[in-house]
């Protein structure tokens, strides 16, 4: 069993580099086109993956903020975030409204 592992390994990372190369947006990639990437990470089984990994992609530092201001913002916590709290507050007025509105129609 163990005399397999280097094969798992390298077709995990082959995988992964794969897959990674696909869900890459096309301005995100490095020096080459994405088309040229997946043929490499494809046909050069250990190479491929590890150029990919290291210079086919822009990587953002860790805890930079995401992708440079576009695309994701950074998570805010439910009691934190202000358009949450206003939704909240604006559901429980249209609930309350409501109420009174099926009160009055009751009493008539």
């Amino acid at each position: 069993m163990l005399r397999y592992l280097p094969f798992l390994l390298i077709l995990a990372l082959t995988i992964y580099a794969f897959i990674d190369c696909l869900n890459t947006p096309e301005e995100d990639v490095k020096h080459l086109p994405k088309v040229v990437w997946v043929i490499i990470i494809l046909l050069f089984s250990i190479v491929g993956p590890v150029v990919w990994l290291f210079a086919g992609k822009k990587r953002s530092a860790v805890g930079g903020g995401g992708r440079g201001g576009r695309g994701r913002t950074q998570w805010v916590a439910p009691d934190d975030n202000p358009e949450f709290l206003k939704s909240l507050r604006d559901e429980q007025e249209n609930k309350d409204r409501k109420d009174e509105k099926d009160k009055g129609q009751d009493q008539d």
